[in-house]
């Protein structure tokens, strides 16, 4: 079997191995490929039967020039950038990758909450330049400080990545609630269910853990923001377009939103002229909660896993069945 990467520097910069792809057939590995380019993607395809992806889209043009494949997996949990209809068409399974950063994604939203609690950064710069040295008290700091034991975190979407990220808050003393389409009982043992608009409400913290689909994306915007407790704290390192940016920097400016702690954007990598590198009080860090050599390592295994499993005729984690 002829195995194509389209994109796998992200998963594999150089500290994991592709041995596990490299046993199940012929493999070629390209670092990127054009996210815009289909001729790109299409020669870089060629006959290949599996091809894998994180970022490069396929869709049905590519499908159609590139007859021989019969398997796309996917280097992720996100699969909106392929055309699943069109592979489902042509009985091509798509593969992702379910479960493998659940601990590292709910880990990054409390650290995206703890540097807006403390700014830990900037103090950790300011007493490097040399402020404490030269401060007349003891102690100074340049932000309020907040303690979160007693406040409220809502958390939307409430799937595994949710669910870990409740756990965290309470042990951090503070209450949750969430919202989710569809509830489930290992959901309930940890945080009550209410409705979107009973979270908006209630929250101090919203940290944002829904897929992307077509009614979630825009899900922050301005209406559903004026809903929101004044001075929230909004976190989202699970998809850049839940988020309308410009309601979100407009927000973030006047005050209604305390502030942001955001890993993903609209637009990926991030441009020049989002609203949001200028908005007050938004941290912006570079898609990286997923990054921790241990989640890359279970999302290799799992991709390796995943095409064993098609070749051995039982496809498994299949999202367009």
């Amino acid at each position: 079997m002829k195995i194509v990467i389209l994109d796998g520097y992200t998963e594999n910069p150089g500290d994991l191995s592709w041995e596990g792809f490299e046993k199940l057939g012929e493999l070629t590995v390209y670092d990127r490929t054009s996210l815009t380019d289909n001729q790109e993607i299409i020669s870089r395809i060629g006959d290949a039967e599996a091809v894998i992806t994180n970022k490069t889209p396929i869709n049905a043009d590519v499908m159609m020039h590139c007859n021989n494949i019969r398997y796309i997996g996917m280097l992720a949990t996100g699969y909106n950038i392929i055309d699943t209809q069109a592979a489902k068409n042509r009985g091509i399974p798509v593969c992702n990758i379910p479960t493998y950063g659940t601990a590292a994604v709910a880990q990054f939203a409390i650290a995206l909450l703890l540097e807006i609690c403390h700014h830990i950064g900037h103090h950790h710069r300011a007493v490097h330049e040399g402020r404490w040295e030269h401060s007349s008290d003891f102690c100074f700091w340049d932000y309020p400080l907040i303690e979160l034991n007693g406040k409220t975190m809502g958390i939307i979407g409430f799937g595994r990545i949710g669910q870990a990220t409740g756990t965290i808050a309470k042990a951090l003393g503070m209450k949750v609630v969430a919202y989710d389409q569809s509830p489930t009982d290992s959901g309930r043992q940890i945080a009550p269910y209410v409705s979107l608009d009973e979270l908006f409400a209630k929250s101090d913290v919203i940290s944002l853990h829904c897929p992307l689909f077509p009614e979630t994306q825009g899900l922050i915007n301005k209406t559903t923001i004026e809903k929101m407790k004044d001075g929230v704290i909004l976190l989202n390192n699970s998809r850049g377009p839940l988020v309308v940016e410009q309601d979100l920097a407009d927000a973030l400016n006047s005050g209604k939103i305390y502030a942001a702690g955001l890993d993903v954007v609209s637009t990926e990598p991030i441009k020049g002229d989002n609203p949001l590198l200028t908005a007050k009080n938004c941290i912006i860090t570079p898609h990286i909660s997923w990054a921790p050599r241990e989640s890359r390592a279970r999302l290799m295994d799992i991709a390796v896993k995943n095409l064993a499993a098609f070749i051995q005729g039982n496809p498994i984690n299949v999202v367009n069945v």
